[in-house]
């Protein structure tokens, strides 16, 4: 049983070795704000969705992108998640894909870090990995 068990974690942690997230960052906010945004880089070496994030910091957290429809910026939900095509490095960044952190239980604060769950799913099978994003001073 022992084996078994060691064998499943291991197979576990091979598979979370197989996503690769940097530089994760949120913008600071002002009190009485109720949004925040967080951006990273994050690479899976197999085809792969991510499907969801959470975050303690936040009543509820979406997966948006920014871009230009008709001359007019325009914000939305990704539907059905992010596709992370194997082996290609997807950026969420300021004016682009990105992370919607909505009803904040509290400002984010210059020098803190946001903790995330990112929810990944792979070959049918779903994994969460643990990201903390730094939190850079506004106008950074």
């Amino acid at each position: 049983m022992l084996k078994a068990t060691v064998a499943l974690l291991l197979c576990t942690a091979s598979w979370a070795a197989d996503i690769t997230v940097a530089h994760a960052w949120a913008k600071a906010t002002v009190p009485g704000q109720s949004v925040g945004a967080a951006y990273f880089s994050i690479t899976s070496k197999q085809d792969a969705v991510l499907e969801e994030v959470q975050s303690p910091v936040a009543g509820m957290v979406m997966i948006h992108e920014m871009k230009m429809d008709k001359g007019m910026m325009q914000m939305h939900e990704v539907d059905g998640g992010l596709k992370l095509p194997a082996g290609k490095s997807i950026e969420l960044k300021p004016g682009g894909l990105h992370i919607m952190l909505m009803e904040l239980k509290s400002p984010l604060k210059a020098g803190e870090r946001v903790p995330l769950t990112l929810v990944i799913k792979s070959k049918g099978k779903s994994q969460t990995v643990q990201v903390n994003a730094d939190i850079k001073p506004l106008g950074e």
